[in-house]
């Protein structure tokens, strides 16, 4: 069923006003049906691609240095992949601004397009500036992403499903790391393809992929929440009508709405001065926050992730036709710590489980980080540690998402997401650049330093959570933080 939006604005009157405000509650009454996994599938194929690229750009390492036309070294690998982390740094911004002032679903139209030319352009690629441009504008699209797409989710699913749901969906990053992996042991392996060809047609994979889900968003409405907020409440209504025709079509009832005294005025845009003001005046504790469990992740993540292959060819000796088949278990154990511990975001609540899982994660890090220097473990031995570590860390970094994404008002949501998204990734972007000088110097050592500074930062956001972590388990957004326009 096909639920779109027209773009004229509509005029506000009182009644129509009032059925604005009861909106948020319309939609988080509405129990889960064939609607909601259109919205979890056709939005959380970002997670996918991206896990897509950054695992690609792993696998392909070793093939990248072999190359005859690129012969890169360890260090234009890093440079490369910080190429893509500050491209989707500069993306989440600039279409994170856009997302607030246009809509969700425009933008989630805009910046798979973009991802798209983006990633089949990197199969062209000749020497590193033009790879390193390719990623980079890869990069922007993805970040964009990252802006719309967890905005629309925050807004469509229902409160009391709001964490497991996005959780899960951040989750399906290792979804498509575990389809890089399987792809690349095929287009690497030199019994079937010359790995020069093979890596260009692994780009292609996300482009194809990406064009499908391109289509698919075309059935997804724009956000009403949105739409009231914009002045918009006749479009609002006819979507969040046509939505709970279409539940109740599946045979679902739907409780009634408790009446809601909330009015609002309407705006078209918010200003920079609004956004600073509430983000450093009204939410300055929930922006540390934010920043910390940001950048925590961001360096933790790309640290290890991007030099991955990396590690396994130069310090296990495997041949880097064979890296997929150790990122396999890996991203595993990353995609199944969202799916079995998301729900406990919701029933226990976000700070015990944030403290949980940063914390584990640190202490689990460090541990391995030991057991590498002191040579106690093999390519196999320390592909499980890393999964086990990860199973944690993968329900951290989405709970990352989560918080910075339901923390702030809806006028700003898809800015603020941008902004830590951002700030943290720019501490992370000079992670697979440090730590591929510091796997090309063959000290393990060395790599140990860069481990135990990441286990530090995860530690660290565990115990800033016991003082500012925010209970925002099955509340309403709009609960958490009350838009700018509410009087």
């Amino acid at each position: 069923m096909l639920i779109s939006s027209h773009t004229a604005p509509s005029p506000v009157d009182g009644d129509t006003q009032k059925s604005a405000s009861a909106l948020p509650a319309r939609l988080d009454r509405l129990p889960w049906s064939r609607f909601h996994w259109l919205v979890v599938i056709a939005l959380g194929i970002t997670w996918i691609l991206d896990g897509l690229e950054v695992t690609i750009a792993g696998s392909v390492a070793g093939a990248l240095r072999e190359s005859p036309v690129l012969q890169f070294s360890a260090s234009d690998v890093g440079l490369a992949n910080s190429a893509y982390l500050v491209g989707a740094v500069a993306g989440a911004l600039f279409f994170g601004w856009l997302t607030d002032r246009w809509g969700r679903k425009k933008l989630f139209s805009i910046t798979l397009g973009l991802y798209l030319i983006a990633t089949a352009g990197t199969a062209f690629t000749w020497d590193l500036p033009s790879f390193a441009v390719m990623r980079f504008l890869t990069g922007a699209g993805i970040g964009g992403e990252y802006s719309a797409i967890n905005s629309a989710i925050q807004e469509l699913i229902p409160a009391r499903r709001r964490g497991w749901t996005d959780l899960v969906i951040n989750g399906s990053f290792w979804v498509g790391a575990a389809l890089a992996s399987g792809a690349s042991i095929l287009l690497l392996d030199p019994r079937f393809i010359d790995p020069e060809i093979g890596w260009r047609l692994a780009f292609f994979g996300g482009a194809a992929i990406g064009l499908v889900i391109l289509v698919l968003r075309r059935f997804l409405p724009e956000s009403p929440r949105w739409l009231a907020n914009h002045g918009r409440a006749q479009e609002a209504e006819h979507i969040i009508t046509a939505i709970e025709k279409r539940i109740q079509a599946e045979g679902h009832r739907l409780p009634p709405v408790a009446a809601s005294a909330q009015r609002s005025t309407p705006r078209q845009s918010t200003s920079m001065g609004d956004v600073f003001r509430t983000l450093f005046h009204t939410y300055p504790k929930r922006t540390f926050y934010c920043l910390i469990l940001m950048a925590a992740q961001a360096f933790f993540y790309n640290a290890i992730f991007f030099t991955y292959a990396m590690m396994l060819t130069d310090f296990y000796s495997v041949p880097s036709a064979h890296v997929g088949y150790y990122i396999l278990p890996f991203a595993a154990g990353n995609a199944l710590g969202p799916l079995l511990l998301g729900h406990f975001f919701d029933s226990w609540g976000r700070r015990p489980m944030i403290i949980l899982t940063y914390g584990l994660s640190g202490l689990l890090l460090a541990a391995t980080g030991f057991a590498f220097a002191a040579g106690w473990l093999t390519a196999t031995t320390q592909t499980l540690c890393w999964s086990m570590t990860f199973f944690f860390a993968s329900a951290a970094a989405s709970a990352a998402y989560l918080t910075a994404a339901e923390s702030f008002p809806l006028e700003i949501r898809a800015l603020a997401i941008a902004v830590f998204y951002a700030l943290g990734t720019l501490l992370g972007a000079a992670a697979p650049w440090v730590f591929g000088m510091l796997i090309e110097s063959g000290s393990r050592s060395q790599v140990l330093l860069g481990y135990l500074f990441g286990a530090a930062l995860m530690i660290l956001a565990s115990i800033v959570t016991v003082f500012y972590g925010i209970a925002a388990e099955r509340k309403p957004l709009e609960d958490v933080a009350k838009p700018l326009s509410w009087h």
